[in-house]
């Protein structure tokens, strides 16, 4: 038997769970093409017509959404932005410059690691409100460039670069500045494409840091704006413009998924992307 291949059984158990991992998203699509008025009765309602993209049509219309879905997209770009460009020029010094305490500045850092963000959540609170930085988008994406991880990440991809590489480049006269911008840095471009995809989905999903700095409604992000409209959907529009709402939030995640998939797959396996 060839071992390369699945048997029936492991096929099916590929299966049933592919199903199990798609039945919530297909409910929660279905849901959100109900009129609001069939789903008050028993949910149900949903697994047969007629279906209605009035739900869809109502958040291009009167709602908040789409402000909530801005204020997402700033704050995940300006964070993965920030966090790409300060990474690189941290890892750059460390795995390639010898300054004193360098070994211990990095040990400092991967000490972060083990700091939880709910353990410096009070003084970080306080200081933004002695800053007046809540409730603005320097708030939402400042801590998020905290970020050891991503340090360690580069540093370590960096230091698989041959050193003979920066030594050709200073014998032509190239600066340190140069070498690091013409040089090292197009070399690390895949792990710089896998470092931005899964910053840019952190900041999209976080919650914890935009409930607390944004108390104005025009000022949340999409996850703490439907947590809002969850929390209130019964009074306000109905089940099936939650679900449409969830919909739509989901779409740039998948199209970022789809569009990198194949340096997500290959950071989840460890393995270098090339």
């Amino acid at each position: 038997m060839d071992r390369g291949r699945l048997t029936p059984v492991g096929w099916a158990a590929l299966l049933l769970g592919a199903l199990i991992m798609v039945a919530p998203i297909v409910w929660t699509l279905l849901l959100s093409l109900k009129h609001n008025g069939e789903l008050v009765g028993h949910s149900g309602a949903a697994l047969h017509g007629p279906y209605t993209l009035e739900n869809y049509a109502a958040i291009f219309g009167n709602s908040s959404t789409l402000r909530w879905l801005l204020n997402s997209a700033i704050v995940a770009l300006g964070t993965t932005a920030g966090v790409l460009v300060l990474a690189s020029l941290a890892s750059y010094g460390f795995a390639r410059l010898e300054f004193p305490l360098r070994r211990t500045l990095f040990v400092i850092v991967l000490l972060g690691l083990a700091v939880p963000s709910q353990a410096v959540i009070l003084p970080q609170h306080q200081l933004f409100a002695w800053l007046h930085l809540h409730n603005s988008y320097p708030g939402l994406i400042l801590p998020g460039l905290i970020a050891p991880f991503s340090v360690f990440f580069m540093t370590t991809y960096m230091r698989g670069i041959p050193r003979e590489l920066d030594e050709a480049a200073m014998l032509d006269g190239a600066s340190r500045f140069t070498v690091f911008w013409k040089v090292i840095l197009p070399l690390t471009a895949p792990a710089q494409s896998t470092l931005a995809v899964f910053t840019f989905l952190g900041s999209w999903n976080d919650y914890w840091w935009p409930l607390i700095s944004a108390t104005h409604s025009d000022m949340y992000t999409l996850t703490v704006g439907l947590a809002a409209a969850q929390m209130n959907y019964a009074q306000t529009s109905g089940l099936g413009y939650l679900m449409a709402q969830a919909v739509f939030a989901s779409l740039p995640i998948f199209v970022v998924y789809i569009a990198f998939q194949k340096q997500i797959v290959r950071a989840m396996a460890g393995t270098a992307v090339r």
